[in-house]
């Protein structure tokens, strides 16, 4: 099945994903637009899962401050330093830091599970999943720490 240019446009506009896995994903989805987002998802957690084992030891130390009286700080590790000077990488690091700091968290782990505020229907570790899906390295949220003004 022939696939469209402006269909492949959309799509990775919608998904940042790479031409080629946008055109097969198309083609094996019959052009709909839904199921071919979510083959793509389905082929990159697949891809991050491969990734996990490698070394990440580079990264970001991102903190987040909500009026002067609350705050978070977490370190979130890749592989390379142009990963982590990239908008994606960055993002998910602040988006981290603005989660710890609105619903708290004792532990990486605990963080991991939490629904995500902005989408409920997701996870912090299934947000660290795609983007290392996107970036094509391994991620690791390696530490977490919440403050509070006047808490113990």
């Amino acid at each position: 099945m022939s696939v469209s240019k402006d269909d492949i446009v959309a799509l990775r506009e919608r998904t940042g994903a790479g031409i080629m896995d946008v055109r097969r994903a198309l083609q094996d989805s019959d052009s709909n637009m839904d199921k071919a987002q979510e083959l793509l998802r389905e082929r990159g957690l697949a891809k991050a899962a491969k990734k996990g084992d490698r070394v990440a030891t580079q990264g970001l130390i991102e903190a987040y401050v909500h009026g002067g009286r609350l705050g978070a700080i977490i370190e979130l590790n890749c592989e390379t330093d142009f990963v982590a000077r990239t908008d994606d990488f960055k993002q998910l690091a602040r988006e981290i830091a603005m989660q710890a700091a609105a619903n708290g968290a004792e532990d990486v782990d605990q963080l991991k599970q939490q629904s995500y505020n902005r989408d409920t229907s997701r996870t912090i570790e299934s947000l660290i999943t795609e983007t290392a899906a996107k970036v094509g390295e391994n991620v690791v949220l390696r530490r977490v720490a919440r403050f509070e003004l006047g808490a113990e």
